[in-house]
């Protein structure tokens, strides 16, 4: 049996992301990562996400389908590329692209769930025999009581003093784990130090700002404070986000 199957929807209309989310969310074994509304949403939040499959419609504006997934084939980790459109006369040229299945809007869930079976397959296929665990929530123990916290929900973290703050969109929790430590168990996970003190969440991430001397001001969603980017991290920070 393979793992969590680790999904990205691209799309440039909200209703028909919601419609596939939707329709995706009826497989157990299928996680929804993220989406995207443009072709250039889905390259960044691709490389940051590192999904197992991409549901990529082809007709947007400025960078279409067609050149994502070119682009998708080029990284490390290639994710599995499923075309989802209401245009049948591209299927020709998406298979050249080595796009793994065609799936015209409507959509059919008969032939959705078949598609999800082969996913399932392909996966299992290349899955190495041993691989890590992928941690999914980060313990936290403050005022007696450990907190189990999603990986995702985390926006970033901050050192104060004694303290490391994990913040989320809905509480803070402090901790008297050290940075480095916190550091090491987020690996493989989708953050970045931009500061000395600070660790963020690049999914997270909603606008890079220049400050002084070469430094920048970051802000990550559903928060009001601007972070500070030391200037020895950006170049490598906005590679990460930009790719």
């Amino acid at each position: 049996m393979t793992e969590t199957i680790r999904a990205l929807v691209v799309d440039d209309e909200r209703y028909a992301r919601e419609e596939m989310i939707f329709l995706l969310g009826q497989f157990e074994r299928v996680k929804v990562v993220g989406e995207a509304d443009s072709g250039e949403s889905a390259i960044i939040k691709a490389m940051q996400l590192q999904p197992d499959v991409v549901f990529l419609d082809i007709e947007m504006p400025k960078v279409d389908g067609m050149e994502v997934a070119k682009t998708l084939g080029a990284l490390k980790k290639v994710p599995l590329i499923i075309f989802a459109t209401a245009y049948p006369q591209f299927a020709a040229q998406a298979f050249r692209v080595h796009a793994m299945d065609y799936l015209l809007k409507p959509y059919d869930e008969e032939q959705l769930r078949q598609t999800i079976e082969r996913v399932e397959q392909l996966l299992q296929r290349t899955q190495p025999e041993t691989s890590p665990k992928r941690m999914d929530r980060l313990p936290v123990e403050t005022e007696g009581e450990i907190h189990y916290i999603p990986i995702g929900d985390i926006l970033y973290v901050h050192r104060e003093e004694k303290w490391t703050k994990v913040v989320t969109p809905t509480r803070d929790y402090e901790t008297r784990m050290t940075l480095k430590e916190l550091e090491s168990r987020l690996t493989h996970s989708s953050f970045f130090r931009i500061h000395k003190s600070i660790l963020v969440n690049l999914v997270h991430v909603s606008s890079l700002t220049p400050w002084f001397n070469g430094a920048y001001q970051l802000e990550v969603d559903e928060r009001p404070e601007k972070l500070a980017v030391s200037r020895n991290y950006v170049k490598e920070l906005r590679q990460r986000l930009e790719g």
